[in-house]
């Protein structure tokens, strides 16, 4: 059974996805109310100042940006709690179901996805800071830093797990019965992914080209996942990502501004190295996991029909 096929186990009525979407949004919206309630403390009641930094994610309120990450995290725990209530609750699902289509989550893959890809993006940054050392600032402050370090590691993958588990897991099973195809919920979760991050600050500083990169990552982890038959490998690649963007390097116009270890002092322009994950390493990426895990028949399990199992019983 592929992972998209495991969806029709539990119950799969198409308003139930739609209530679970917006069960999954309001617990979102909640979970952001300790970020405002900061942020309006530090804005002294002023509405207007308020409104303003809201469009920034409240950074310019001068919150702490260690405060300001975990309590962005608490937002995404809250949508996870949700989503668990929805598929557990709602659909009568095991959890489990939504991550793999295996009989148990294999976590040698979350690990193998998570360094792989740390060691290329780590890599990749300290090439950049060795050819480039003035474009760079070290901004080791040991207090902040160690801090940043333990909330990325024991906080952010459930950021990236909300995001995964929402869109490769759920969204994308949801859609693949409703279609009964494979291609239909890959492109369609990859680009509601990308647009879902219009909001973050480098869109207004680099421009909509900046949208290239999110659907194109929301497509390599949507290939990933189906090729693989679980999240696994995604729920490792998107973990490792962010967590090595928020402790690594930072700038003062992306969304992830931290206690890094580097300041990068480039002005936001669009270049070909924004698309090189994209265009080579991602399939790249493809290509070892292809090599590791013995990837096969790439055009069904991407474009191939969906029919439900005979043995699965939807009541």
């Amino acid at each position: 059974m592929n992972f998209i096929e495991a969806g029709y186990k539990g119950k799969n009525d198409w308003w139930m996805y739609v209530l679970g979407l917006l069960i999954v949004f309001f617990a979102i919206q909640l979970g952001s109310i300790p970020l405002a309630m900061v942020a309006f403390v530090k804005a002294e009641g002023n509405i207007n100042a308020f409104n303003e930094a809201a469009k920034d994610s409240f950074m310019t309120m001068g919150i702490n940006s260690n405060l300001w990450l975990f309590l962005m995290i608490f937002t995404f725990m809250a949508g996870l709690l949700a989503l668990f209530i929805a598929v557990k609750y709602l659909h009568k699902k095991e959890f489990s179901w939504i991550i793999t289509s295996r009989k148990k989550i294999d976590w040698n893959r979350i690990i193998f996805g998570f360094i792989s890809w740390a060691i290329v993006s780590i890599t990749l940054v300290l090439i950049g800071i060795y050819l480039e050392p003035e474009l760079y600032v070290w901004n080791f402050k040991p207090i902040p830093f160690f801090t940043l370090l333990i909330i990325s590691l024991l906080f952010l993958p459930f950021q990236t797990s909300t995001e995964e588990l929402l869109f490769r897991g759920y969204f994308m099973q949801g859609l693949g019965l409703l279609a009964k195809n494979r291609w239909f919920p890959l492109i369609t979760t990859s680009v509601i992914f990308g647009l879902l991050h219009m909001a973050n600050p480098e869109i207004d500083k680099i421009g909509n080209l900046a949208l290239v990169f999110y659907i194109g990552t929301g497509l390599f982890f949507g290939i990933t996942t189906l090729m693989d038959q679980g999240t696994e490998l995604a729920l490792g690649l998107h973990a490792s990502n962010n967590i090595v963007a928020a402790f690594l390097v930072t700038t003062d116009w992306t969304v992830f501004r931290t206690d890094a270890l580097f300041i990068d002092k480039t002005e936001p322009s669009v270049s070909l190295l924004m698309f090189l994950p994209v265009f080579l390493l991602y399939p790249l990426m493809l290509l070892l996991f292809s090599k590791k895990y013995n990837w096969s028949d790439w055009k069904d399990k991407l474009f191939g029909n969906i029919e439900k199992p005979v043995l699965i019983d939807e009541s």
